[in-house]
């Protein structure tokens, strides 16, 4: 006989655990009254819920329990009367009767309704989150979460990775996003980080010979809160020994496809992959949504020598948004001053009609160029063209923006298309001191075919970096690292970093490597991201248990808080009175 892990000396299972195979046995549940029905004055119906879901218990003669109230009920386990069935609860065939109500905890009135049929305001919510978790809602997504960790835990450990915890209290390190900084009491004036990544923590794993390290690692970034961006995060982080881009790659895959299946119980089809250049020129961004068409498709052949001062630019992207035909001119006005906002210099619209082209410009176009665009992606009568003239990254990166805007379904909606995004440019510009900006850390290994570029065409140079993105949420990055010396001495050539610099920012690492670093690959991504997505949801807040709001506030608590005067000079720290 299965042993039953719910069991304790206080209940013998737990509500939903109970079935019509049980009528007649006695047995004890414990939870929260979630409603209490009168019939008559000797009678009463108690909806109790516990982590499972909701059992009816039919109660008779005086009782005095209200909502909320804790209690432990011992009953039978009876069939519902004929008529009474309830097939929305797992419950739904069979009651406790005969009840005895132990009361365990009394409760005062929640501030709020605690199912999910009313709207509540996310304030009052996060003020009072441990009553929110009792939401039928905030269970399946914290426990949908769990879910997700375990799996990815099951699966690295399955392909031979090794769980290692990194620091939390970290070294200072002076570049990339801004850190949260611990004051250290032991050594007044100096000061840990709380780090952004474990990222050179795992690459001296690597060194150390741990060839497999994997971590469900929590992260800190001191950045602006937005709907997919906390201050502390959790991602899944990992790195590997003798390994290329495409290794690195397959095990993250198998590990999400893994995650994705137990999470929905359907295994999503192998993971495709596009370059860089290919995201931008189809769809005007690096973290594409695949989930509907409106490819970006590029006419600037056609319009190269055009009379039209507004397609006067060296690239002209064109869209087709189906049935936009229908769309007032109040709606053009909006989506031109939306893409002006985004930098562009306007945008032209044109909307088939069975007659012609209905557009401003319409009368201003050529026969080929007309053409052109009645033949952006097979347009029909009824579709809306939008095209926008510019420089060609500017062009992709609007018009790329527009149809996120008018085509992407809410995160609930649709497939999940997952894709790999690969070689990304290695440097994204030059700073005010003419140095390149590297795109990614300075550790990332260029492609191999594009070397001999890094110090003639820099901005042409490809990265051995990669993300992975689900339905237009980027979910993380990686990259092949830099092991070779020689390499490693021309990238922070490029980058403007001199050896004192380099040593003085890195040194614990570049000593590291001296000692024989492996060549090695890694990645990281977001699990509060993805476990959004499986629970279709907008905001990451929804599948933490703990969020901040989007001025970095915890309600409940009232973090971040003052700290007393001992606590300051035990720390040597004078603070600055606010304002």
């Amino acid at each position: 006989m299965p042993i039953n892990y719910e069991a304790t000396s206080m209940r013998d299972g737990l509500c939903a655990s109970l079935n019509a195979t049980m009528v007649g046995s006695r047995v004890s549940v414990c939870g929260w009254v979630a409603k209490r029905r009168e019939h008559g004055e000797h009678l009463a119906f108690l909806d109790l819920r516990d982590r499972s879901g909701l059992l009816q218990a039919v109660v008779e003669g005086s009782l005095d329990v209200r909502p909320e109230y804790v209690v432990r009920v011992t009953g039978t386990v009876s069939l519902r009367p004929e008529g009474t069935r309830n097939d929305r609860l797992a419950t739904g065939d069979i009651e406790l009767s005969q009840c005895d109500v132990e009361i365990l905890a009394h409760a005062e009135a929640p501030p709020f309704q605690l199912d999910d049929r009313v709207e509540i305001d996310e304030q009052v919510r996060l003020r009072y989150r441990f009553l929110d978790f009792r939401r039928e809602l905030m269970q399946e997504n914290l426990r949908l979460r769990a879910k997700v960790n375990a799996s990815l835990r099951r699966s690295m450990e399955a392909q031979g990775f090794c769980e290692v915890e990194t620091p939390l209290l970290w070294a200072p390190t002076p570049e990339g996003a801004r850190e949260f900084v611990v004051p250290s009491r032991l050594h007044p004036g100096d000061f840990y980080v709380l780090p952004q990544s474990p990222q050179i923590a795992k690459q001296l794993l690597m060194v150390g010979g741990f060839d497999r390290y994997f971590q469900i690692a929590r992260c800190f970034r001191d950045e602006d809160l937005r709907a997919d961006r906390q201050f502390e995060f959790t991602q899944l982080d990992l790195e590997a020994s003798f390994v290329t881009q495409d290794d690195i790659l397959g095990f993250v895959s198998l590990a999400v496809l893994d995650a994705a299946e137990a999470a929905t119980g359907v295994r999503p089809d192998t993971i495709g992959s596009m370059t860089w250049a290919q995201a931008l020129d189809l769809y005007g961004t690096d973290k594409p949504d695949l989930r509907f068409g409106m490819q970006l498709h590029d006419l600037s052949e056609v319009f190269a020598s055009t009379q039209v001062k507004a397609f006067s630019a060296s690239c002209v992207k064109a869209m087709r948004v189906p049935g936009g035909a229908s769309y007032t001119r109040s709606r053009l006005d909006q989506l031109t001053e939306q893409a002006k906002e985004l930098g562009a210099k306007g945008l032209a619209w044109f909307k088939l009609t069975p007659d012609a082209l209905e557009s401003p410009l319409a009368r201003f176009l050529s026969e080929d160029e007309a053409a052109a665009i009645r033949g952006v992606d097979d347009a029909e009568v009824g579709d809306l063209i939008l095209c926008v003239a510019d420089d060609y990254v500017s062009a992709c990166k609007v018009l790329g923006t527009l149809r996120v805007a008018i085509g992407s379904p809410p995160v609930g909606e649709g497939p999940h298309h997952y894709v790999w995004v690969t070689e990304f440019p290695m440097f994204e510009g030059i700073d005010d001191d003419g140095n390149l900006t590297a795109a990614h850390h300075p550790f990332t290994m260029p492609h191999l075919d594009d070397l001999d570029l890094v110090e003639t065409n820099p901005l042409d140079v490809r990265a051995q970096a990669y993300d992975l993105v689900l339905n237009g949420w980027e979910l993380g990055s990686g990259s092949v690292r830099i092991h070779r010396a020689d390499v490693q001495s021309r990238i922070f050539s490029a980058l403007g970093i001199s050896e004192e610099e380099a040593q003085s920012r890195f040194g614990f690492l570049l000593s590291a490597f001296k000692y024989g670093a492996p060549p090695h690959a890694g990645f990281a991504f977001g699990i509060d991201r993805l476990v959004a997505i499986f629970a279709g949801e907008e905001n990451i807040r929804e599948v933490i248990a703990y969020p901040k709001t989007q001025s970095g506030a915890d309600l409940m608590t009232g973090a971040p808080k003052d700290i007393t005067d001992r606590q300051k000079r035990e720390l040597s720290m004078k603070i600055t009175p606010k304002g």
